[in-house]
């Protein structure tokens, strides 16, 4: 069988941690506002429509 290595994945390079924690952040934020919008419009319809 073949000689499997450790990984690799916090040594390899191109790994740019600091931006992929930010693009977590940016992903958080339009998710809590994704969710902050859509009870807004099911506010509105149980509002206006009710």
């Amino acid at each position: 069988m073949a000689e499997h290595g450790t990984p690799q994945f916090s040594t390899a390079p191109g790994n740019d941690y600091p931006q992929h924690e930010d693009m977590y952040v940016d992903f958080l934020k339009l998710v809590k506002w994704v969710i902050i919008l859509v009870v807004a419009i099911l506010a509105g319809m149980f509002i206006f429509l009710a």
